[in-house]
């Protein structure tokens, strides 16, 4: 029988979770104090020196993309609403091929340290650098609160704080960790995460499978038998077709427009290494994804979807509350700082790709014209650091109480839509031009914006309105076909003169990489 809700610890200070906390938080801390003293240039901050090896980058990018929205909101959809909480997990696995045979090479032979390096490579600097931070500051800021609201609720969960407490924590530890250690301490510490996220999450699933006799299948059954058969098939979350399919194209097509995820391939020496790092990313991934069907249903048969409620009405104390279940507190205290490590690396990278975006797209390549120190890039990008930190706080406690896999998807469907297809046209498109391009980035951030502010999830589920002007949750079924369009017919209306000899340097740095590496 799902346990009562009396009996859980969650919410009471713990401390054998403030053990394992502070046991994470020295590790990293020392990571951050070692890549300190290896920080010192402007290639070192954003791209660590580019010596980061195709097997270190494949767990760095599992772990900057197992996030809160992985590991907690998955989980808890799953327990809540049943299959249909999968289609997250698929949809964000299904982007990495996507990744791989599109994205990876060209990001690495054609960029230095941002996604816009590469779109502004064959245009005009000024306009295509704002619209492309435009974009990747949104996408960024929508991330960021997902993981702040998952860390206010982890936090408060392990030591008793209040969750505005809780999240400035967060912010303040992450704030550090970007601001002294740069690409070099974020990308250790998503390795040291995703190797401790994996390690939980299947001791976890392999203790749900104990209790079915390690068949799958027995779980499936038990929690059809218990909650109804509806929880094993489609509809119960996401039951329009034509919302599944927004839904999963926003997933599928953001992963390869997410500012934090394409940094990570200017860390390695060459296009192979990156090409190399999706590939073990991807295995990786699958693997969590696979164990988080697992953990779904085993929190719904052996906790149960009021109990999760009851602790959070988003139900991201899912995996915690089963945790606490199968392994007592000591075990609750290692899964709420796995789940803590998890955070704390998301919003390390995110924080990092945001101050990119202010710093070197339009602080030194707008402002400066690209003519500035190797110090003055530093100087601003911490203190871009510090201001996004700031940011992120406010908007944590701002959102409290939302489902941050649901959270995640907006942000997904900005980058899908936003940053996707002018990346694409840029890249493969030799007619493209600097208005079509900047087109499309203004056209799809804004677009997806407005169309989520009048759609069901704003109008309806928040503001509690009868209807919505827009009928999809998630816009990007209409967003993204429309913003390839507009950067289609703006190039062909506006013509650039050379664009022929440009696109033909491009395609030769595209297979070959830069003359200066």
């Amino acid at each position: 029988m799902p346990v009562n809700e009396a009996v859980t610890t969650i919410g009471q200070p713990s401390a054998i979770a403030m053990g394992f906390f502070f046991l994470f938080i020295s590790i990293t801390l020392g990571i951050t104090y070692w890549a300190a003293r290896r920080t010192s240039t402007t290639e070192q901050f954003y791209a660590a020196g580019r010596s980061i090896t195709a097997a270190q980058n494949g767990f760095a990018l599992a772990g900057d993309y197992m996030s809160a929205a992985s590991f907690l909101g998955i989980a808890g959809l799953v327990s809540t609403t049943g299959f249909d909480g999968l289609i997250y997990s698929t949809g964000w696995l299904v982007g990495w091929p996507v990744v791989l045979f599109l994205i990876a090479e060209p990001l690495r032979n054609l960029g230095r340290y941002t996604f816009s390096d590469v779109v502004a490579l064959r245009f005009r600097q000024t306009p295509v650098r704002i619209a492309a931070a435009t974009g990747t500051l949104a996408t960024v800021v929508l991330y960021l609160i997902a993981q702040m609201v998952g860390a206010g609720g982890l936090i408060k969960l392990m030591f008793g704080l209040s969750y505005e407490q809780a999240v400035v924590v967060v912010g303040c530890a992450m704030i550090a960790y970007v601001l002294f250690g740069g690409m070099i301490a974020t990308t250790w510490v998503q390795i040291v995460k995703a190797v401790l996220l994996l390690a939980g999450a299947a001791i976890l699933a392999l203790m749900v499978l104990m209790r079915f006799g390690m068949s799958p299948t027995a779980l499936f059954a038990a929690a059809a038998e218990r909650y109804g058969a509806g929880v094993l098939a489609p509809g119960k979350l996401v039951s329009s077709p034509l919302d599944a399919l927004s839904l999963g194209l926003a997933l599928m097509f953001g992963t390869a427009g997410l500012p934090h995820i394409l940094m990570r391939f200017y860390t390695v020496p060459d296009a192979r290494a990156a090409r190399t790092s999706v590939f073990y990313a991807t295995g990786l991934i699958g693997l969590f994804y696979l164990m988080t069907f697992i953990l779904g249903f085993g929190a719904m048969v052996l906790v149960g979807p009021d109990t999760i409620r009851a602790v959070d009405a988003g139900g991201n104390m899912a995996a915690p509350l089963l945790a606490e279940l199968l392994g007592g507190t000591p075990f609750l205290g290692f899964i709420a700082a796995v789940a803590f490590a998890t955070i704390l690396a998301v919003v390390a990278g995110l924080t990092l790709s945001g101050a990119a975006a202010l710093s070197h797209d339009l602080w030194v390549s707008v402002v400066r014209g690209g003519h500035a120190e190797s110090g003055e890039q530093l100087a601003v990008a911490r203190l871009a650091t510090i201001g996004l930190g700031v940011v992120a706080i406010a908007l944590g406690i701002t959102f409290k109480g939302q489902n941050v896999a649901f959270m995640v998807s907006l942000a997904f469907a900005i980058a899908a839509s936003g940053n996707f297809p002018a990346l694409v046209l840029s890249i493969f498109w030799s007619r493209c031009s600097t208005a079509g391009a900047v087109s499309s980035m203004v056209f799809g951030t804004l677009a997806t914006l407005v169309l989520i502010v009048v759609s069901p999830t704003v109008q309806v589920d928040l503001l509690g309105n009868a209807s919505a002007w827009f009928p999809l949750k998630n816009p990007a079924l209409v967003t993204i076909p429309l913003s390839f369009a507009v950067g289609v017919i703006v190039s062909l209306a506006s013509p650039e003169r050379g664009a022929a000899e440009r696109f033909a340097v491009l395609e030769r740095r595209l297979h070959l990489g830069a003359a200066d590496e």
